[in-house]
């Protein structure tokens, strides 16, 4: 392994190590708005991590770098899709038309005779 590669793979496990610490430090309530409000630092990271994935010259780099590139992508489609069910909640509900409503009575009374 060489020095380079072993000062990354350094980099990276401290990252990771830091990451989760700085994330269990959040109270569940507070979580999931700021990882909504946090998706365009996601886009940068995965920017970032294919900018890196393109500079690697071994095998191991460019596992390394994929490993990197899956997980931004899948936290930057994640932080949408919580942000989409978050916002899901603030709708308000549909109101039946009154058309349907009155199908819905006719329906209703016709059953009861």
């Amino acid at each position: 392994m060489s020095g380079g590669l072993l000062f990354d793979f350094t980099i990276f496990v401290l990252s990771v190590l830091v990451g989760f610490e700085v994330i269990s430090k959040v109270p569940a309530t507070l979580h999931t708005p700021l990882m909504s409000g946090a998706n365009s630092i996601h886009g940068v990271v995965l920017v970032g991590a294919i900018l890196i994935t393109a500079g690697a010259t071994g095998p191991v780099g460019y596992l390394i770098g994929f490993v990197a590139t899956a997980f931004a992508a899948a936290n930057v489609v994640g932080g949408y899709v919580v942000t989409d069910r978050m916002l899901q909640m603030f709708r308000a509900r549909r109101r039946p038309e009154p058309a349907a409503a009155a199908a819905t009575e006719r329906t209703s009374a016709g059953q009861g005779s």
